[in-house]
């Protein structure tokens, strides 16, 4: 085995299960979709711009890869054709029809499928694509539609998204999608869930145990001196509620549980109602819940069953595996990788007028997997209309996010026909409600430097009482990976002789008080500027930096800003200041833009310049408040 092995990217995230716990630099979970501007429930009309003849529904620039497309559609609207540009290509490299899905290769099962959902209102049924092939670009991605998908209505049918991550830098081994890659060792794993998808690694230490627990009492299952990862956890639970037993692990000594979870949940099935799988965990249809995420440690662990409920408890078998060779330990250098770890369980409750908090995260690392279960008052209610939102160090504008709770597990209407799962998402329950959903985000983790909060609405505008439960996992370490260095504050004469701002082509400030894409109704006013020129300006950073990450609030009103960005007079080759889409209702926008080390390490300050570059109907580049952070 490699000793020190790089984060994978692309197709390697997906074959090398194993290197899950490296932490992610100089790379962000990002998406673009069909989300409804005013922040009600019209998430159908996918649309950034009209180019030619062609409707473009996805547009970045710089390295980057897509990991995950949905899009819905009823049988009897047009059929779309999605072309795919890369690198800047005049002529789209793939095409591929929404009928395609799942047989056109590389779009083929277990990677891509298609699913038919219920009459829904006469409008039905639904049928919902899916796909989770890598689609890595070293330059740039645009994706069109032949067709505008553009409603909800039978005939009509144009909602969807698409999960993708962006690259600080360009990877020479990261080569461009053509459709030739070989997916057949991901296709061969993602075809054995309920099997470990790690490599055959040596297990020094098996433990297999029949275990009786009193109520209120913790049994230790696994204790270790020393460096190793566990790798799996098996066990046969049957008739244990879901949340009466609990598993708690600490790993090198922590003050804390690093994981601390209901069992249930811990092996994907918070509800228990069917045994739901994915490639990490759940359980299987033989009874035998698994979990295959990797668990270094280097110093010691130890592992308990916890019972909370008011009986005695009795677990037939109980199996932990785990490594103590070096070979295999070498790939989790301490510092490189990060610890398994869980959130906060959330115990069922309901979040009136706001998005209920599933979970929160401090430090630096990467989100693998999110839990979600809902309650409704009654049986029979449509439940799943939520958005999930995914804030990410402290940015105010969701950097994931998903038309319902239905497509963010990238499925079909109203959880109509439980179980539903795939190697990557699932869901369980009864018809509508209660249920629960499992996303697993390996390719696509969701990388934080400072935290990360994922939350999820109660129905379509947070207008429905829905008790929320359940839980994230992660890998993470407490350390902080940024520190915030310098603000300028665009329009504040003060801030701006202070940080040296100078303007060419300026067109002087305005004001601006408008909301954010958030789900609340708070509402600021700020003033700032616009320029057709450049702006320029000098900021305070760490000298030790491992780069620098540039936050600024923009008014979106109309869509494609760029701005090309040079530092101290040399321009950032990876990519320009890129943002496509557009909202006049909720105007604010914060977006970010990552600095290469190579531009900035050694340096106390940096000058900035950002020069605008006019696209489509955009004149101008706007900026009204900067955040400078220092990568560390």
């Amino acid at each position: 085995m490699n000793d020190d092995p790089k984060p994978p990217k692309g197709l390697a995230s997906l074959e090398r299960f194993d290197l899950l716990p490296l932490l992610r630099d100089g790379v962000q979970a990002r998406y673009e979709g069909s989300i409804d501007k005013q922040g009600f429930n019209a998430d159908w009309d996918w649309l950034l711009y009209k180019d030619g003849a062609e409707f473009v529904i996805f547009d970045v620039d710089g390295p980057g890869c897509i990991y995950n497309f949905v899009q819905h559609r009823y049988p009897d609207s047009p059929e779309p054709t999605f072309r795919f540009y890369f690198d800047g290509e005049a002529e789209p490299r793939f095409e591929l029809k929404h009928a395609e899905f799942g047989a056109k290769a590389p779009f083929v099962k277990p990677l891509a499928d298609a699913y038919l959902g219920p009459e829904e209102g006469g409008r039905g049924p639904i049928r919902v694509v899916r796909s989770f092939v890598p689609m890595p670009y070293a330059r740039s991605c645009k994706i069109t539609t032949d067709i505008r998908l553009k409603g909800a209505n039978k005939g009509d049918g144009g909602w969807g998204h698409v999960v993708y991550h962006a690259y600080a830098e360009a990877d020479e081994g990261l080569a461009t999608f053509t459709g030739n890659e070989s997916y057949e060792r991901v296709r061969e794993l993602w075809s054995r869930v309920g099997e470990d998808p790690k490599p055959d690694l040596p297990s020094d230490a098996t433990v297999r145990r029949e275990l009786s627990i009193a109520p209120g009492d913790a049994v230790v299952v696994f204790e270790a001196k020393g460096a190793g990862c566990i790798v799996s956890m098996l066990a046969r639970t049957p008739g244990i509620g879901a949340n009466e037993l609990w598993i708690r692990a600490t790993w090198d000594g922590h003050g804390a549980p690093d994981v601390y979870s209901p069992l249930g949940a811990f092996f994907g099935n918070e509800l228990g109602f069917n045994a739901i799988g994915v490639l990490s965990h759940g359980t299987r249809t033989d009874g035998i819940s698994y979990n295959y995420f990797p668990m270094p440690f280097w110093r010691g662990a130890r592992v308990e069953l916890v019972n909370k409920s008011d009986k005695t408890i009795r677990v037939p078998e109980w199996d932990i595996r785990c490594t103590f060779e070096a070979s295999a330990l070498a790939q989790y250098r301490e510092g490189r990788a990060g610890y398994f770890r869980s959130s906060s369980y959330r115990e069922s409750r309901a979040t009136l007028g706001s998005d209920a908090v599933i979970g929160e995260i401090a430090g630096n690392g990467h989100m693998v997997a999110a839990q979600v279960t809902a309650f409704a008052r009654k049986p029979g209610t449509v439940s799943c209309e939520g958005d999930v939102r995914v804030y990410i160090d402290g940015i105010a504008t969701p950097q994931i996010e998903s038309d319902g709770s239905e497509s963010y597990v990238c499925y079909g209407w109203g959880f109509p026909t439980p179980p539903q799962t795939n190697p990557s998402s699932g869901y369980d329950g009864l018809p509508d409600n209660p249920w629960s959903m499992v996303r697993l985000c390996a390719g696509d983790c969701y990388p934080f430097r400072e935290r990360l909060v994922f939350g999820i609405e109660s129905g379509d505008y947070n207008n429905q009482y829905l008790r929320h439960s359940g839980i994230l996992f992660y890998y993470g370490v407490d350390a902080p990976g940024m520190r915030l260095t310098d603000e300028l504050d665009v329009g504040d004469r003060g801030s701006e002789e202070a940080h040296g701002y100078a303007s060419i082509g300026g067109r002087g400030s305005y004001t601006v008080e408008s909301g954010y894409e958030d789900g609340t109704h708070r509402r600021l006013a700020d003033t700032g500027r616009e320029t057709e020129g450049s702006s320029e300006f000098t900021v305070a950073i760490d000298p030790r930096n491992a780069g620098v990450r540039v936050r600024r609030r923009s008014d979106q009103i109309t869509g494609r800003q760029r701005a090309h960005v040079y530092v101290d007079g040399e321009r950032v080759e990876a990519r320009s200041w890129y943002f496509a889409d557009r909202n006049p209702y909720k105007r604010w926008l914060e977006d970010e833009f990552d600095i290469p080390a190579k531009y900035t390490s050694g340096k106390t300050d940096i000058t900035i310049r950002l020069v605008f570059e006019q696209e489509g109907e955009n004149r101008v580049w706007n900026e009204f408040y900067y955040w400078i952070y220092s990568l560390v």
